[in-house]
C-alpha cells in the first residue's frame, strides 16, 4: 500500500524549476526507449529529469553542493536563501542582501520521501547525472527540461545501472542517484554491480555504497570481497567500506582485517582506517601492537 502511495506521489509531483523550458510527458511503458530518443532528438544542452522514492536518509536533505545546504526546509548559501543551479554559471541564486531571509517552504521535521534523478545531456549523450531532495528550488540555466512522469523505480535503476560504465563524472553520479533509491530495487543491483561487474573502480563504488546505505547487512559481501576479488584496489575499497560502517559494527572488523588477513596492503589499509577512527578499541589494538 505504501509503495502505491509513493508511486502516485511521484506521479502527481512536479519539479520546483526556474528559468527553465519544462517539457512534461509520461515515461510510458519503456523508459530506457523514452529516454534515448529524447536523448537523440536533443540539439543542445538539455536535462532529462523523474522523481522515484528515495532512501530514508534521516531528515536530511541534498540540494546544493559546497558551501550550500539546506536546514529546516530551506536552502542557504554564505547565510542567504538561495536556489539551485544545475548549470556550472548559475549554482546558486543568492537573495539580494537587502531582502529579508524568510521562509519558502513550511519547516519540514523529516526528509522528503522522493528524490529528484537529473541527467544532463549534450552531443546525443548523458554528460552528468545529479539528484536533489525533491522540495529543492532548481535554477535550470535556460535550458530544456524534458520532464518525464511516471517512472517505476525499478525502471530507474535499470536506467542508471547502464550508465556506471561511463566516463568518471557520470558513474560517480549515477552510482550516487542508484544508492539513493529505496532498498529494496536499489541493493541487489549493487551487490551484482560488486560481485560481478568488469570495471574495478564500479566494484569499488558499489562496495562504498553499500556500506554507506545497507550497513550490517552487506557485511559478508564486503568481506567476501577482501578475501576474494582479484583487485587489490577493489580490496583497498571494501576495506575502507568496511570503516563507513557505525563503529561498532565497522572497528572490530577493521580490527580483525589488520590483524589477521594475509595480504599485507589489506592489513595496511585496516590500519590505516583503524587510526583515523579515533576509537579507543583501535587505540588498545595499536597499543599491543606496539608492545
Amino acid at each position: 500500500m505504501r509503495a502505491a502511495i509513493l508511486a502516485l506521489v511521484c506521479l502527481l509531483q512536479s519539479p520546483n524549476i526556474l528559468n527553465g523550458r519544462l517539457d512534461t510527458q509520461a515515461a510510458g511503458p519503456n523508459l530506457g526507449t523514452t529516454f534515448q530518443r529524447l536523448v537523440a532528438a536533443e540539439t543542445g544542452p538539455a536535462w532529462i529529469g523523474y522523481t522515484v522514492p528515495a532512501l530514508n536518509t534521516s531528515g536530511q536533505r541534498g540540494c546544493c553542493g559546497g558551501d550550500t545546504w539546506i536546514s529546516d526546509g530551506v536552502v542557504i548559501s554564505n547565510g542567504r536563501l538561495a536556489t539551485c543551479g544545475l548549470e556550472p554559471r548559475d549554482r546558486t541564486r543568492p537573495v539580494e542582501p537587502q531582502q529579508p531571509a524568510q521562509l519558502q517552504n513550511p519547516v519540514r521535521l523529516e526528509g522528503p520521501d522522493t528524490m529528484i534523478v537529473l541527467y544532463r545531456i549534450e552531443e546525443k549523450a548523458v554528460q552528468k547525472v545529479r539528484i536533489f531532495s525533491s522540495d529543492c528550488e532548481l535554477d535550470a540555466g535556460g535550458r530544456a527540461i524534458h520532464w518525464l512522469d511516471g517512472v517505476a523505480p525499478a525502471d530507474s535503476v535499470r536506467l542508471l545501472s547502464s550508465l556506471v560504465s561511463g566516463t568518471e563524472r557520470v558513474r560517480s553520479g549515477a552510482m550516487a542517484a542508484l544508492a539513493m533509491h529505496r532498498e529494496e530495487v536499489s541493493v541487489p543491483v549493487l551487490l551484482a554491480l560488486a560481485k560481478q561487474d568488469p570495471n574495478t573502480k564500479v566494484r569499488g563504488d558499489a562496495l562504498f555504497w553499500l556500506a554507506q546505505t545497507a550497513g550490517r547487512r552487506v557485511i559478508p559481501e564486503i568481506t567476501a570481497a577482501i578475501d576474494n576479488d582479484p583487485e587489490t584496489d577493489v580490496k583497498k575499497r571494501a576495506v575502507f567500506a568496511l570503516s563507513q560502517l557505525p563503529k561498532d559494527e565497522g572497528v572490530p572488523l577493521l580490527i580483525q582485517q589488520a590483524r589477521t588477513n594475509k595480504n599485507p596492503v589489506v592489513r595496511k589499509q585496516a590500519m590505516f582506517w583503524l587510526g583515523q577512527s579515533k576509537d579507543p578499541r583501535a587505540l588498545k589494538f595499536f597499543e599491543e601492537i606496539l608492545k
